[in-house]
């Protein structure tokens, strides 16, 4: 939700752009106060959008996306995408450990942090500051993705290319609506997430998560839905869960193997196991919900269908590949706005 309160002196133009920005900025970035709901119901007013600290790598994402990259003075250590962020721009550290002294030497006029970023005595530090502090809702719909990007838009003082991104994703997802068709023994295949594996115990996605929402975009079922958030569990729940396929994310320092994962007894038990169904995906691609998800999507129903779990209509003739995604949405947006 955002509104304006009119009423704040305008920079002069020459001042804007002796810091690299045009003079036709000065309406969204200075000429007005936005005021935004975020993620905790908070009304937070930002005044000026020209130096984003970005907080979660969907955040980031969308950032780039809309063309405000040169806005962007810091990252944290999960905005892998694109990968110029992790390169070009300093590193605030990992968004579940930041440290508030970090980000603001980084002397930003506006920071986005993704709800779930933490620990929470770092961000009330972040929210008693005088730099207005922004937390972006991390909902796993299709609707919370165009949510997240029109209220990172509209925090940036851009909502006109909130709403043109915006636009381009939905077309993506919608493309995504349609069944494949009959499904193997009349159900959605049964899918396991597996985070990690703690103390032997597997670390596995139960309901309102990130792995339960892609995998439902999928037209699958999480296997372990019974309970919420993610939850280490006994061999005998994975063999009760009885899984058609076991699904992983790839992260630095951590990629699991088909061999490591299902060789071990309780995945042995499974129709996953008998099968060797396994699917790893790039982490971010894969749970970061925002403007690449419509793809992370068609690519994870694809991998089902090779293995005999058809889920959703993956929807290749209308998706573009992953490295041309980028210039498409530019080319949206760039129309939009004309």
């Amino acid at each position: 939700m955002t509104r304006t309160r009119p009423g704040l002196r305008r920079l002069a133009a020459a001042t804007l752009v002796g810091v690299g920005l045009l003079a036709a900025d000065v309406t969204s970035l200075r000429a007005a106060e936005i005021v935004v709901t975020d993620a905790t119901g908070r009304d937070v007013g930002v005044t000026d959008a020209r130096r984003i600290v970005s907080i979660g790598g969907s955040v980031t994402e969308i950032l780039y996306a809309l063309g405000l990259d040169a806005r962007v003075v810091a990252v944290d250590t999960t905005s892998i995408h694109p990968p110029s962020a992790l390169q070009d721009k300093p590193n605030v550290g990992y968004m579940r450990q930041l440290s508030p002294e970090g980000i603001l030497a980084m002397s930003p006029s506006l920071v986005l942090a993704l709800d779930g970023s933490g620990p929470p005595e770092a961000l009330a530090v972040l929210r008693a500051a005088k730099v207005p502090f922004v937390q972006v809702p991390d909902r796993f719909t299709p609707d919370g993705i165009l949510d997240k990007i029109r209220l990172v838009a509209a925090a940036a003082g851009e909502p006109r290319r909130g709403d043109c991104l915006a636009a381009a994703v939905a077309q993506e997802l919608s493309s995504l609506a349609t069944p494949a068709g009959p499904r193997a023994a009349g159900r959605p295949p049964r899918v396991l997430f597996v985070l990690s594996f703690v103390n032997e115990r597997a670390m596995v996605a139960g309901r309102d998560t990130a792995a339960d929402g892609i995998i439902r975009m999928a037209g699958a079922t999480n296997a372990m839905a019974d309970f919420a958030g993610y939850k280490p569990v006994g061999d005998e729940a994975i063999i009760a869960a009885q899984p058609d396929v076991v699904l992983t994310m790839e992260r630095p320092g951590q990629t699991f193997t088909a061999e490591a994962v299902l060789s071990r007894p309780a995945f042995v038990m499974t129709p996953a196991g008998a099968a060797k169904a396994f699917v790893s995906m790039n982490g971010q691609y894969l749970l970061g919900f925002g403007p690449r998800t419509a793809l992370a999507v068609r690519d994870l129903a694809e991998r089902l269908a090779v293995l005999g779990a058809p889920a959703a209509k993956p929807a290749a003739e209308s998706l573009p590949a992953v490295d041309t995604l980028t210039a498409r949405h530019d080319a949206a947006l760039e129309a939009c706005l004309k």
